[in-house]
């Protein structure tokens, strides 16, 4: 269901503590962690605690929980002291989603080319 956390979601497995990952933030509704392959100086994944499938779905039935992950996403920025950088959403396999938990990459600290591939 919807909100619910999901046993077989690695990003619901990284809410709960029981992967780890290099937490920079973390309010309650949000956690933002370092991403595992980082494609620029700063990559950082914000995830609503609450597992939905993709941003689509966690737009549709939780806006409040999704300008949350907006709102960390500047947050994070600021902290790094990124002038310009990339939030990105993938939604689906053919946009290269690899976990099927909501989540925004923010991608900066180099120049970041367009169309992004």
């Amino acid at each position: 269901m919807a909100g619910e956390p999901q046993d077989d979601c690695l990003f619901c497995k990284i809410v709960a503590g029981h992967v780890p990952a290099t937490i920079v933030r973390e309010t309650d509704t949000t956690v933002a962690f370092r991403d595992i392959n980082p494609q620029a100086p700063t990559h950082v994944l914000v995830i609503p605690k609450a597992h939905y499938a993709d941003a689509a779905t966690l737009a549709a039935a939780a806006p409040e929980l999704a300008a949350d992950v907006l709102r960390e996403t500047q947050a994070v920025a600021d902290e790094d002291k990124l002038e310009s950088y990339r939030i990105v959403f993938n939604t689906g396999t053919g946009a290269g989603q690899t976990v099927f938990h909501a989540h925004a990459h923010i991608v900066g600290g180099r120049g970041l080319q367009w169309p992004p591939g």
